[in-house]
């Protein structure tokens, strides 16, 4: 399916989702969670969230699954979906393109600040690095994360592929588009020389697919990434933003009006603390990312005009320096 036939297809399902569109009167909220996992690993760790949501809100709470990022997105684009759980990069998208904005970030139960994006081999594989896995002899099978994926497609692409100058096209035999899930268990089961991956979801093999795990490798890992923000449509109205930002945000903690303790093992279930507050501007590291990659990608280009190359790439580097600029002062001001 090429790119514009799936986006079609993503805009049909949310079109289709289930649901009242956003009006005064609002009394069905559905939550959108991206495909990081197969549906029937994901629904049992959210249903007890959302549960409780519902409890506490006054809200029908539905859980909206989608098979790939993009069906998320699209749903809050068509305001069939109030609120989300994202990635960093899918998160960037719903804010630029579907009216969205962060209002929460997650934390860890272990105190990680983050988590990190991670290349996967099988562990009796010849490849031990990232330069094994350039050679670019279109011998080797690959497997890159959802192109929305921070840590399965963006990372690799801008510290990895894009730093080497490789277009991955070129360089596998294949290249394959997969869940972190399903990327990791075909490593394992060898239908892949190797797939991106990241720490959070290789915890969660190593407890539901041990057997697996035992045959997969880390052949690379990145630099940290910000852990992950939940999203809320612009389109809600004032009054049920704020609920539901305040049940997100006393969830599991003494503000909350339910029970904190159980919801804490609701979150531990999510591999998460407490949510903090945040704002699109948690996004700036990855907005920099998206700009070196771009920039990365236009360089390397052979069959484009030189002129409008470098125009491009003028524009682009603008647009990486005022948000180098602004994470700059942001790091000044908080003293880090």
């Amino acid at each position: 399916m090429n790119f514009f036939s799936k986006a079609l297809a993503t805009a049909a399902i949310a079109l289709s989702l289930g649901g009242t569109a956003v009006a005064k009167d609002v009394t069905v909220i559905n939550f959108g969670i991206i495909s990081t996992e197969s549906q029937m690993n994901l629904r049992p760790k959210w249903e007890p969230f959302l549960k409780d949501m519902a409890k506490q809100t006054g809200y029908e709470v539905h859980p909206f699954f989608a098979t790939d990022y993009a069906g998320v997105i699209e749903g809050m684009r068509f305001g069939k979906v109030q609120v989300a759980w994202f990635g960093n990069k899918s998160a960037m998208e719903a804010v630029d393109r579907a009216d969205g904005q962060i209002f929460a970030q997650s934390t860890y139960a272990n105190g990680n600040a983050g988590y990190w994006s991670v290349i996967l081999a099988p562990v009796d594989s010849k490849l031990t690095s990232v330069n094994d896995l350039l050679k670019c002899d279109k011998t080797l099978k690959f497997g890159l994360g959802d192109p929305n994926s921070t840590s399965g497609y963006l990372v690799p692409m801008t510290f990895v592929f894009a730093k080497h100058g490789v277009d991955p096209q070129k360089c596998f035999k294949t290249v394959t588009n997969a869940n972190h899930e399903t990327n990791a268990m075909a490593v394992a089961n060898g239908l892949v020389d190797a797939a991106t991956n990241n720490t959070e979801n290789m915890a969660l093999i190593e407890k539901n697919h041990p057997d697996a795990y035992k045959k997969i490798k880390i052949i690379w890992k990145s630099t940290i990434i910000p852990s992950d923000p939940l999203v809320i449509s612009k389109k809600l109205p004032a009054a049920e933003k704020e609920k539901i930002e305040h049940f997100v945000l006393s969830y599991g903690t003494d503000k909350s009006t339910g029970d904190a303790a159980a919801e804490k093992k609701v979150l531990a279930g999510l591999e998460w603390g407490p949510f903090k507050p945040s704002n699109d501007d948690q996004l700036l590291p990855i907005r920099v990312m998206e700009m070196t990659k771009d920039i990365a990608q236009l360089k390397a280009k052979t069959n484009m005009d030189a002129s409008e190359k470098a125009a491009k790439i003028k524009d682009l580097e603008a647009k990486k320096a005022a948000y180098e600029k602004k994470l700059d002062a942001m790091s000044k001001t908080s003293g880090s």
